[in-house]
């Protein structure tokens, strides 16, 4: 009996190691690097690889500082993604500095391309997730603390200190995507119908249009 269960035991594992690639959060890449070609005009899902690379290609320098959180939601995201970091093309993973003013929050939002951990670099953050079941997952989190926002569920963090805080989140995918729910949903262009809005949030058409109104565009 004890040996059945090694067997099946091993083929589980056989069977999760073929099928982790295609639970990747990005399809596996088919050589060694493709630095993004920002320049070429071919349209493919990803960008296309440049011909001439360096080691500057695999550098970014841009999270050594922290970002301005002089706006309304008092935080603000550095992302060291494919859009700004070539090297990461097909390698399925990209990194973020998340900077908080005291108060300052990251909004509810999704990625739908990727998993994120994050690393807690200073301050104290309550963050959370919530699952398709509609329950919450919520923590607490500290300088060296770390949490994982699984794929696809909307999650949030909020400075509770009293002081900056500051976090580094790492994504598998090159391209996480974000949206953000509240501006998603009342930022959206063209916008929403406030009918379809005041019916899902039941509230009336005035109050969409005034919470809408904060969130055009500049």
């Amino acid at each position: 009996m004890a040996r059945i269960h090694l067997y099946v035991a091993a083929a589980c594992a056989v069977v999760l190691a073929l099928a982790a690639p295609t639970l990747a959060g990005d399809p596996d890449m088919l050589q060694d690097v493709c630095v993004a070609d920002y320049a070429s005009p071919i349209k493919i899902n990803g960008f296309p690889c440049k011909a001439n690379i360096s080691a500057d290609d695999f550098f970014f320098p841009g999270l050594r500082n922290p970002g301005n959180t002089n706006n309304p939601a008092g935080s603000v995201v550095t992302a060291a993604n494919v859009e700004k970091f070539p090297g990461v093309n097909t390698l399925g993973v990209s990194i973020a500095r998340i900077d908080y003013a005291p108060g300052g929050q990251n909004p509810p939002h999704t990625h739908p391309r990727a998993t994120e951990i994050i690393f807690v670099l200073e301050g104290t953050l309550e963050v959370g997730f919530i699952t398709t079941a509609n329950k919450l997952f919520t923590k607490i989190v500290n300088k060296g603390d770390v949490f994982v926002f699984p794929r696809g569920l909307v999650h949030f963090q909020q400075n509770r200190g009293h002081g900056p805080a500051a976090v580094v989140a790492a994504f598998n995918s090159q391209l996480q995507g974000t949206q953000a729910i509240a501006m998603t949903l009342f930022g959206a262009t063209p916008p929403v119908s406030s009918d379809i809005l005041a019916k899902a949030f039941r509230i009336d058409n005035g109050e969409v249009d005034a919470i809408k109104a904060k969130f055009a565009p500049k």
